[in-house]
């Protein structure tokens, strides 16, 4: 299958080839025609599948078809849920559209930085607008722009969206965008909030569910390590040199997190800088920038990185401190093994803090939700201490609390072990 037997003009197909795709990746094959016949789509797709040319080329096609002469009239809205994925799709959208016979202005607009630029750069309007709903909602305060010749809404990571509160802020885009529209809505996972967001939003959608590719998945291996919680960091260390890893993305739990472990690795040879929510739009720009460049080795990262990022030729992810779901997870390790080559995501389970019992039951929790078992390893000189003591869970894993009846037998344990032995 090629991309011209998709229905695409022969201007997109020129563009796409441009720029490096040579066939249709599964979704994109399903997606396509179905957007350009016009129809609601409900797209299922893990992450790194091309969900974005799924349905930019499509979009783009149908924006050239509608454009007329004039003032520039806002016809494709794209809502995102982070700012790394805003410029992410509005660049991807931008060097599909440079050569096209018609030229078309695509906009960018998110959060964390002055409005004014975004809305100098609305003059004289915009054919494709790329947003965050926040700041989206703030160019139409300003009547920067409007919405009354949407003809598609597309809805990119909408699992995403609904996780980050964004609720609210979405059902007030759609009441403002025509009644009579093409919507899209893509997402990772069919979690209930996006059922009960797809029931309302779609009009007898086309529903289009690519499973994960086997070839993909195969692509990213995976290990874990068993270590004590206070010997993370040199063992991080002591991997990235030894298994000479040019670039690594390595996930933590808190922006304090990103600060320690990035300047304890500074401080011993290795190049690393943190990206967590709190830094300005720049600066998060200039850290993505600088590992791309290898400019920096690894980058430590909260999961503002989990979602969105596309960083080209990652080979390694770790995670530091496990993800919170199975999900999560999923996202996390899927950064790395993309566009046809190998990665390797590798987990620290914690053998020796408070919650380590936690731990090992959350990450057998994330093998059985993607079916897969992880094979446990130590490094020599990194074991875990054999007479760390095992404490009783106290809850953050479903199922690991005890029940009352558990509690009754161990105080009435305690009991009869702390009563007086009777006298020989």
């Amino acid at each position: 299958m090629s991309f011209a037997s998709l229905g695409l003009s022969p201007a997109l197909v020129r563009a796409v080839r441009e720029q490096g795709y040579h066939a249709p990746t599964p979704i994109q094959a399903a997606a396509i025609p179905a957007i350009l016949r016009g129809v609601d789509v409900l797209g299922l797709a893990q992450t790194g599948s091309g969900k974005t040319a799924a349905f930019a080329l499509p979009l783009l096609q149908r924006v050239l078809q509608s454009r007329g002469e004039g003032v520039r009239q806002t016809r494709g809205l794209i809502l995102v849920p982070t700012r790394e994925l805003a410029v992410q799709v509005g660049e991807a959208l931008q060097a599909l559209a440079q050569d096209l016979p018609v030229a078309l202005k695509i906009a960018i607009a998110f959060g964390g930085v002055s409005i004014n630029p975004q809305m100098m750069g609305l003059r004289g309007g915009c054919d494709v607008m790329v947003a965050t709903p926040g700041r989206l909602l703030d160019l139409l305060d300003q009547n920067a722009l409007r919405l009354s010749a949407v003809t598609t809404l597309v809805l990119d990571e909408a699992d995403r969206l609904l996780d980050l509160g964004f609720a609210d802020e979405v059902q007030r885009i759609l009441a403002l965008c025509p009644k009579v529209r093409q919507n899209l809505l893509f997402s990772a996972t069919l979690a209930p909030a996006v059922q009960n967001l797809a029931a309302g939003f779609l009009h007898e959608p086309e529903r289009i569910e690519v499973a994960a590719e086997p070839e993909r998945t195969a692509a990213i291996h995976q290990r874990a390590i068993h270590v004590d919680e206070n010997r993370r960091t040199s063992l991080l260390r002591h991997l990235v040199k030894t298994e000479d890893w040019q670039r690594a993305l390595v996930f933590v739990a808190t922006k304090y997190a990103t600060e320690t472990v990035s300047d304890k690795l500074w401080k011993n040879g290795i190049k690393a800088a943190a990206l967590h929510g709190e830094l300005s739009q720049g600066a998060r720009t200039q850290v993505l920038a600088a590992l791309k460049n290898s400019d920096i080795q690894v980058l430590v990262a909260t999961d503002v990185a989990a979602r969105g990022l596309d960083i080209p030729d990652l080979p390694v992810v770790v995670n530091y401190d496990l993800p919170r779901s199975a999900v999560d997870y999923t996202h996390r390790i899927g950064r790395t093994g993309r566009a046809g080559a190998s990665g390797l995501a590798l987990s620290f389970v914690c053998a020796d803090s408070p919650s380590s019992s936690n731990c090992e039951a959350h990450f057998r929790l994330i093998e059985k939700r993607q079916g897969q078992r992880v094979t446990r390893e130590q490094v020599e000189g990194f074991e875990p201490a054999d007479s760390a003591p095992v404490l009783p869970s106290v809850g953050g894993v479903k199922g690991l609390r005890k029940s009352k009846k558990d509690k009754l037998r161990e105080a009435a344990a305690n009991a009869t072990a702390a009563a007086p032995t009777p006298q020989q």
